[in-house]
């Protein structure tokens, strides 16, 4: 069973439907013990870090993640913000500690192009920096996914790194460190090769399930 999680940031049904389209079990809660016994974790997310994090500890969900993802090594999928709470420090409107399972900050986009403005919304390119990766079997360089945010997660090791955007400067679009992913687009919306992502990450579940 897969399990979206509810901490009232963003939209959870979009994701939830787009897991079932492709037929898949899919459950979303906010309740730590529903999450406990989840067979992969996808943490989806609009808005603001240092709000979502104190969601994530008012609801009670802090310890069951670490417990879930860092220890027994559950497959994570994080989305757009999700993504972004894997830093260790986030700099939105100050400073806020994130997850911290993967080093690194989300700090705000800084365009170098001033045609292209911030919030980098729309639909971009991806260019694969590891196509091996199985988050991303059977996507192309160069597909389009769609994208909405103004900060981005800058790691402190690109090996992490597994696609890339540009929007004025290179921007993290997408990480792996073994069992734990993120996205900075939105699957859910990205049409056919969103599906074919959410796809690779429930099969990499059912894998290890």
């Amino acid at each position: 069973m897969i399990v979206v999680i509810d901490y009232d940031m963003g939209n959870l049904k979009s994701i939830a439907n787009a897991f079932k389209a492709l037929g898949l079990p899919v459950e979303v809660s906010g309740e730590p013990d529903v999450l406990a016994r989840a067979d992969g974790i996808v943490l989806p997310g609009v808005g603001a870090f240092g709000d979502g994090m104190k969601n994530l500890e008012r609801r009670g969900l802090l310890p069951v993640l670490n417990d879930k993802v860092v220890r027994n090594k559950t497959p994570y999928l994080g989305v757009c913000l999700g993504m972004q709470f894997l830093a260790e420090l986030g700099l939105e409107h100050g400073e806020h500690k994130g997850l911290g399972w993967i080093p690194g900050s989300c700090v705000r986009i800084q365009s170098k192009n001033p045609a292209l403005k911030v919030p980098h919304m729309g639909w971009n390119d991806l260019q694969l920096t590891r196509p091996e990766s199985p988050l991303l079997r059977e996507v192309a360089d160069g597909t389009a996914f769609y994208f909405v945010h103004s900060y981005h997660f800058v790691p402190a090791d690109t090996a992490c790194v597994i696609a890339t955007a540009d929007h004025g400067g290179t921007l993290t679009a997408a990480v792996q460190q073994a069992h734990i992913f993120g996205v900075q687009f939105h699957p859910e919306k990205s049409q056919g090769a969103g599906l074919k992502l959410l796809r690779n990450f429930a099969d990499l579940v059912a894998a290890r399930a």
